[in-house]
């Protein structure tokens, strides 16, 4: 954990809070603890799992989201990258499973990205991956995206979408990233817009180039996409065809799985396996959805899914030999919360579903798999899934120095009114001015 030279709230006043909390939160411990032990599980491995596990934070998800129809502001709500970095710090101090920020070019560009990385390390963070934007025109750029970006027919367009990319690693460079996610929105609206072949062949060409600028360590991730903005055809829209061009650019290159970017019902936790298996899955983009990339808070609306994820992510973990880091990301739109909460409630979320997976009794479970015994197997992932691990990940937040609650004692700081204050920030909305 990154120490914390500049800490957005008191840590005394954390201190308080959990004193509050601690004699009920150690029962609750020990009691699950007993209750984890008659299964021949250890409640502090699986607690120091979770304090090692980390899950970065988007710059864009701080602010408040919106729809095609309205955006309605809070008050103090972030705007600058600064400002964001400030409320990260927020989550990560009290969560205490946030330790890096995620930024997106060219909304977060600085002039001194070095001081930037300077700024967030005395907030407590370091830079997840950095991420590139050819999916909107910018002021300025000579040429448009309308009709595609990496893949476009213009040789133009394309090769100024890859030097956008290529500086973006190095703004990533001095950051202290070590990956860049590169999403396009190309594809087509209508039959016959594109050839969907030379799409694709365009999209291998402007990648490799991408690739060839990756420093030595650097990764690249590779999101793939069902449909929107292009809602006919896609040129990366599917887990398949985001395989076959990672293995095609080389080892630095990995899909990243968005949950929001399937067909309803699709089988993720499947995908996750098969990635897994041939080594390319570079990490996930969290989220939920009801209809389609609603990108709805993570686990409220199929946390069962979640778990069988991670279900998948910790069986692969036992498999690899030392090598399986896949890169942990929330990408919410927080249209109607504090992006705080919304990030706490997340992080705790996403924790929780890898605290289950941990305790999974995977002896019994190989066996009941290899015995075709599909009930016993089922019960064995329904149990873990069923078990209420929250003592667990607040007694890990509780030993990183995070709160026991943290929505409460967030709401105990009263941060969000003074920032409204220092940053002269107000909402608009429901008549507040």
């Amino acid at each position: 954990m990154t120490e914390i030279n500049r800490p957005p709230l008191p840590q005394d006043l954390i201190e308080r809070e959990n004193a509050a909390r601690l004699t009920a939160l150690q029962d609750e411990y020990a009691s699950l603890g007993r209750a984890l032990d008659r299964r021949g599980r250890s409640i502090d491995q699986v607690k120091d799992k979770v304090k090692a596990f980390a899950v970065a934070v988007p710059t864009w998800g701080l602010g408040v989201g919106g729809t095609r129809f309205a955006k309605f502001p809070i008050p103090g709500e972030p705007i600058t990258i600064h400002e964001k970095l400030e409320d990260a710090a927020v989550v990560n101090q009290l969560g205490r499973l946030t330790p890096t920020a995620s930024p997106h070019f060219p909304w977060d560009k600085v002039d001194d990205p070095a001081s930037l990385k300077a700024e967030a390390a005395e907030l407590g963070l370091g830079f997840d991956a950095v991420n590139s934007n050819t999916f909107q025109d910018q002021p300025g750029q000579g040429w448009s995206y309308k009709y595609g970006s990496l893949t476009h027919t213009d040789k133009a367009v394309r090769d100024q979408a890859i030097a956008h990319n290529v500086d973006c690693i190095d703004l990533g460079v001095a950051l202290g990233s070590k990956a860049i996610t590169v999403w396009i929105g190309d594809g087509a609206n209508f039959p016959g817009q594109q050839n969907q072949t030379a799409a694709f062949d365009r999209y291998l060409d402007s990648m490799a180039q991408i690739y060839a600028a990756l420093p030595e360590g650097w990764r690249m991730y590779m999101e793939h996409k069902l449909y929107e903005p292009a809602f006919y055809s896609t040129v990366i829209s599917d887990w398949g065809t985001n395989l076959l061009a990672a293995q095609q650019l080389g080892e630095k290159a990995r899909c990243l799985v968005d949950l929001g970017h399937h067909a309803p019902n699709v089988n993720i936790e499947q995908i996750v396996a098969r990635l897994a298996r041939f080594g390319k899955l570079g990490g996930f983009h969290f989220n939920d959805s009801k209809y389609g990339d609603d990108d709805l808070d993570t686990g409220s609306i199929n946390p069962h899914q979640l778990f069988l994820i991670f279900n998948e992510l910790v069986d692969a973990e036992h498999r690899a030999s030392g090598d399986f880091s896949p890169a942990y990301m929330i990408d919410q739109s927080h249209n109607v919360t504090d992006p705080i909460e919304s990030l706490l409630l997340s992080a705790a979320a996403i924790a929780g579903s890898y605290a289950r997976a941990l305790i999974i009794d995977r002896e019994a479970l190989g066996e009941h798999q290899n015995a075709n015994d599909v009930v016993l197997a089922f019960s064995d992932l329904r149990r873990a899934y069923e078990t209420d691990v929250a003592p667990i990940l607040a007694m890990a937040r509780y030993e990183l120095g995070g709160a026991i609650d943290p929505i409460d004692t967030y709401r105990t700081s009263e941060w969000r009114p003074r920032k409204a204050q220092e940053r002269g920030r107000a909402s608009t909305s429901a008549g507040i001015v």
